[in-house]
């Protein structure tokens, strides 16, 4: 809602000015709100560098039709004109440029007509009119930070990778196999959350660039993208963990077991490393300490269990894989950036 407002007070004000624009430029103010529609962009940064390709790329294709207009509109030059329009816009760094070099060629080879000088002046110089003041419009008419948004994600990424932590400690209690089994069908989810916090944390930083709010509003991006980082790494040990804990209870070719006397050690290591995660969206230093000192004890409760003599070695080969996936989750907590 708020892109469409500022999109239709800059194509208005565009407008506005356009007529008084010098010589024959002023015989084309619609161009001046297209320009404004243009580079209205999400983010300043965004406005700034699509409203620049945007020019570049009508420069170019006015440039391209120039070269050809000598020989009149005819279906030939119209083709040869489309052609080249098109391999120009193959070059790299155009970005939104791309699709006006054809655009501004055919618009000068067609609609120039007989004075193609006065329509190339008046187009361009009226699209740049508008480009300036979308960008004016984007900076100065509450431009957006996305911070917000990026610490939400960020917060729902860690209790999501909680839960799903917690629940496969509840399936440990549980007779196998489990009734509930939703936990089991999480990883591509968990690895879809990663992907959009990341996205998250990168719009927020675009959003941040060439902005005037964000001295008012400031915030340690690179520690968003070191958190996005340490938390992908979560994802993956947890993912790993619910493959192996579901190709040992549903899976009949599963070479590997969790013998009974492992399950109350695993199923406490799952549920206090979970803590841990939760604990990170607290402001309780003291207790997320607490919690971590607690959640290594489980985790070397299960690995002293694990090694015992009591059992078969041969047999726990899935639970010292997950055992070693909730030690590297630990490492992660304590260098934790928060």
């Amino acid at each position: 809602m708020q892109l469409a407002a500022k999109a239709g007070l800059a194509a208005g004000l565009a407008f506005l000015i356009a007529p008084l624009m010098p010589g024959a430029a002023a015989q084309y103010p619609y161009y001046a709100p297209l320009g404004a529609l243009v580079a209205m962009y999400e983010n300043v940064a965004g406005s700034m560098r699509q409203g620049l390709q945007t020019l570049v790329g009508l420069a170019a294709g006015i440039g391209l039709a120039f070269l050809l207009i000598s020989f009149g509109a005819t279906p030939l030059t119209v083709g040869v004109v489309m052609a080249l329009g098109v391999l120009l816009a193959g070059l790299p760094r155009l970005g939104a440029g791309r699709d006006w070099i054809p655009t501004a060629a055919l618009l000068v080879l067609l609609v120039g007509g007989h004075n193609p000088d006065d329509f190339s002046f008046g187009y361009l110089l009226q699209m740049g009119v508008g480009v300036a003041v979308g960008i004016v419009v984007n900076m100065v008419v509450f431009p957006p930070l996305h911070f917000n948004a990026a610490a939400l994600s960020l917060a729902e990424l860690r209790l999501a990778l909680a839960r799903q932590l917690s629940d496969m400690g509840e399936a440990m209690h549980e007779k196998w196999p489990p009734e509930h089994q939703e936990w089991s069908r999480r990883s591509e989810e968990l690895a879809g959350s990663a992907r959009a916090v990341r996205a998250a944390v990168e719009k927020a930083d675009a959003s941040r660039e060439a902005n005037p709010r964000r001295r008012f509003h400031p915030r340690d991006v690179n520690l968003d993208y070191r958190n996005v980082r340490d938390l992908e790494r979560v994802t993956f040990h947890i993912q790993d963990m619910t493959e192996v804990l579901t190709d040992v209870i549903w899976s009949k070719d599963m070479p590997f077991t969790i013998p009974l006397p492992y399950s109350e050690p695993l199923a406490e290591a799952l549920t206090a490393v979970s803590e841990v995660l939760r604990s990170a969206e607290e402001d309780d230093a003291g207790r997320q300490a607490e919690l971590l000192s607690a959640a290594r004890a489980a985790v070397d409760a299960l690995e002293v269990r694990i090694t015992s003599e009591d059992v078969d070695a041969d047999a726990p080969g899935a639970a010292e894989s997950i055992m070693l996936s909730l030690h590297r989750i630990l490492r992660v907590a304590r260098t934790d950036g928060r």
